[in-house]
């Protein structure tokens, strides 16, 4: 008896938890109604693919002044990376505009110890960004697509109320559009917006170390001098694809070129 009163009060406490641990709402849902539309081409298949509307090389100028964190006797290497953070096409005209930095990894040499017959240090690397920003127009080869605009309307419902009598005949009645409500039709375009893809990058660099001195009470060899500022001259190229998503036309298999004329 002991056992199944056991086994009775383990079945209740389960049920209990199951009610309160599980809730479950559902609803049926009705079916939407759609209209197939067919895409736009001419036989074979209709494809979306990235069209390239543009591609270009620009050349720009940078003048930058940088400040080493300490005095370095020495530039050993100075690794350079083109990174590009802004490429916008404004529609609709043809103006491209570009933002980004030279990204450089500065290998340097420090001065520890010195005498008139060497000098001895440390070889020290600085991370610095060179920021970078210019418009250029563009020339298409294929231009962009047309671009589709929002439109509103609003319309209005005619009505027929009455009107005060102290200052109307009772005859008289008010013919107007009805001011209790607000109708509206929109409609929203959602247009392609072309971006870029970089293809190759050049600088030419041209860094003078300003202010090489020697230290105060200490002795380097001869032309052996110490600097913290560069003056960095900088001529960039960069070549660069404008793409936009399209609907292109593929001619089926067994058609030619000559077919979609």
């Amino acid at each position: 008896m002991g056992g199944q009163q056991t086994k009775t009060n383990y079945g209740k406490s389960n049920a209990e938890t199951c009610k309160q641990c599980v809730d479950v709402d559902s609803q049926t849902l009705d079916n939407c109604d759609n209209t197939p539309v067919t895409p736009i081409g001419i036989g074979g298949v209709v494809v979306r693919v990235p069209v390239v509307l543009a591609e270009l090389t620009i050349r720009f100028n940078v003048f930058a002044n940088i400040k080493l964190p300490e005095p370095a006797l020495d530039i050993k290497n100075i690794k350079k990376r083109l990174k590009v953070t802004q490429c916008t096409l404004l529609q609709p005209t043809n103006i491209l505009f570009i933002k980004g930095f030279v990204r450089k990894n500065i290998d340097y040499t420090t001065k520890k110890c010195s005498n008139v017959a060497g000098v001895c240090g440390e070889l020290h690397h600085c991370t610095i960004d060179v920021p970078f920003e210019c418009t250029t127009p563009v020339t298409f080869t294929t231009p962009p697509a047309p671009l589709l605009t929002n439109s509103s309307s609003e319309f209005e419902y005619f009505r027929t109320s009455n009107i005060p009598n102290q200052h109307f005949a009772e005859k008289d009645a008010l013919l107007a559009g009805d001011l209790s409500e607000f109708n509206q039709f929109m409609t929203e375009n959602f247009n392609e917006l072309p971006f870029c893809e970089l293809v190759t990058g050049s600088i030419y660099e041209f860094d003078e170390f300003i202010d090489r001195q020697s230290v105060n009470y200490s002795e380097l060899p001869v032309e052996e001098k110490l600097f913290n500022r560069i003056e960095e001259k900088m001529v960039i190229e960069l070549t660069l694809k404008i793409l936009q998503k399209r609907q292109v036309s593929v001619p089926g298999l067994g058609q030619t070129g000559d077919d979609f004329c």
